[in-house]
């Protein structure tokens, strides 16, 4: 009868054994399964659905032996669009008849007087196409504002401000936030293409600002332009105008142009610049996406692991009554603790980069050693050095090429960068210039700054050729920079990749080493 029992005991061991076995071998190989899919299957299989699409639309709009006339007609868009007609009461139009009446008498009157600041004012016209609009733009008198309104093709019925209409609207007249660079290239480029077609200023102002109708804020800004110039303002003044909507370096190169006659050729220089600096920032940012992607994805499988997982095979230790030591009693208390305080870790966690973030932007006294820091990293330094003087070289050089003077210049580099770090280097320059010093002289032994850069400024100091010898700098530091970010992309793939396994491998050799007690108990 004992022998019978204890038969049974070890067959019930030996089977919770098997169980428990091909349990974890069926999770580990879905784990990795999931693991795969989320790296490689997932995206294949979304790049094969899209493929398919476009395949079977193509497929649906020509035929095997169609024509290449077949295929026009098949993908012409005959569609046309229809223009939309506006109608108005009569009572309505009674009304805004009545309403410009009164405006013609007020702009003979009080209308015409100027005031010393821009007011914002309200306007109700009727555009060319038939709609009435209703809209606010700031200026100095109602008369110029009229003036405006009739020379864009506009029928003005009413101006009017108040203070509460400066209050509502004053903010948004001025264009408080900034252009992207993306908009920039584009206004820059078209910009400079009316210019050079023969196109006034005016005009061509006029003219992008009508193309931007479903962009409003970009339409009121280049309104506010055409206002200005039709006062007589300068271009640059007239950017100036409008808060910070454009860079104080777009506007310093464009009023040096304006001394020189040189306005269309600075447009194109300044789309190039524009063009390179963000491709520069795009490179910096495709290098960190891809490492930030895996770190988030590896901290998600293995607090997945941790918290869903290794709980299970705690329970079966518990039933077991094996002593458990170790590695893996560090991750099964890491477990519990993180299963009893998963919110508030990750709360934690967000309040902290939160607080690092608005340190790091508001506070210098944190945001100095910060980059100093970074700057002192291997590889890392490199690319933040090379960033940093590829802007600042690219700058430089514009800057020069379009005589801007050279404590202007230095004041505007120190605007451009967020590097407390140069833009010390920078003040340090005008002080030395101010000293009647070599420029030189800030950048020589200084850490942050290389010896070819160095070299490559005293050389360009000493023939009288320091705008084309900065340009010469900024293309060879802008390649070693691209160079370095395709180097660490690279570099970093592979080790996130390699990071992950081990954590993983490591959680797993934990749960698994107890078990060669537990089989040992049972044999």
């Amino acid at each position: 009868m004992d022998e019978s029992f204890n038969l049974e005991n070890a067959e019930k061991k030996s089977n919770i054994f098997v169980d428990f076995i091909t349990a974890w071998f069926y999770i580990l190989l879905y784990a990795i399964r999931g693991v795969k899919f989320l790296l490689m299957d997932m995206w294949i299989a979304i790049y094969n659905n899209i493929k398919w699409s476009f395949d079977k639309n193509a497929s649906g709009l020509v035929k095997e032996d169609a024509s290449s006339d077949e295929l026009y007609e098949k993908t012409k868009q005959t569609k046309e669009k229809k223009e939309k007609k506006y109608h108005y009461s009569k009572k309505t139009l009674e009304k805004y008849e009545k309403m410009k009446i009164e405006l013609t008498n007020d702009l003979q009157m009080a209308g015409a007087t100027r005031s010393k600041t821009p007011n914002v004012y309200q306007y109700i016209v009727r555009a060319p196409s038939g709609k009435i609009i209703k809209d606010t733009m700031s200026g100095f008198s109602k008369l110029d504002i009229n003036s405006f309104l009739v020379n864009e093709g506009y029928e003005v019925y009413d101006i009017r401000t108040s203070k509460a209409i400066n209050f509502m609207y004053q903010e948004s007249s001025l264009g408080g936030s900034k252009m992207s660079v993306k908009d920039l290239v584009f206004w820059l480029t078209q910009l400079s293409t009316y210019l050079k077609s023969g196109i006034t200023l005016s005009e061509a102002v006029r003219i992008l600002s009508i193309q931007m109708s479903k962009k409003k804020t970009q339409q009121k800004i280049y309104k506010a332009i055409g206002y200005e110039l039709s006062l007589g303002e300068s271009f640059s003044n007239a950017l100036a105008k409008q808060g910070n909507y454009f860079p104080p370096l777009l506007i310093n190169m464009i009023k040096a142009a304006e001394a020189t006659g040189t306005l269309q050729e600075t447009l194109e220089d300044m789309a190039n610049y524009y063009t390179e600096v963000n491709q520069t920032r795009k490179d910096m940012i495709g290098a960190l996406t891809y490492p930030a992607i895996i770190m988030v994805f590896s901290v998600a499988v293995v607090t997945f692991i941790i918290v869903y997982v290794v709980p299970q095979f705690t329970q079966i230790y518990d039933n077991s009554g094996i002593e458990i030591k170790g590695l893996t009693k560090a991750i099964i208390v890491l477990s519990d603790f993180l299963q009893n305080n998963l919110v508030l870790v990750v709360l934690i966690i967000v309040f902290v980069m939160i607080m690092l973030y608005l340190l790091y932007k508001y506070v210098k006294g944190f945001r100095v050693p910060a980059q100093i820091l970074f700057m002192k990293i291997p590889v890392v330094k490199d690319v933040l050095i090379y960033k940093e003087i590829s802007i600042f070289a690219k700058t430089f050089a514009s800057l020069l090429r379009n005589n801007v003077f050279i404590t202007e210049s230095m004041d505007i580099l120190s605007k451009i960068t967020s590097n407390e770090v140069y833009k010390a280097i920078m003040f340090k320059t005008i002080n030395n210039i101010v000293k009647g010093e070599k420029i030189s002289e800030a950048f020589n032994n200084h850490w942050a700054v290389p010896d070819v850069a160095y070299y490559m400024i005293v050389t360009g100091e000493s023939t009288g050729q320091l705008a084309d010898m900065m340009q010469k700098v900024s293309d060879y530091y802008q390649q070693m920079h691209k160079g370095i970010v395709n180097q660490l992309k690279s570099f970093i793939e592979p080790i996130m990749i390699i990071f992950l396994a081990l954590m993983v491998a490591l959680i797993i050799l934990a749960v698994i080493v107890p078990m060669f007690s537990m089989y040992n108990q049972i044999m």
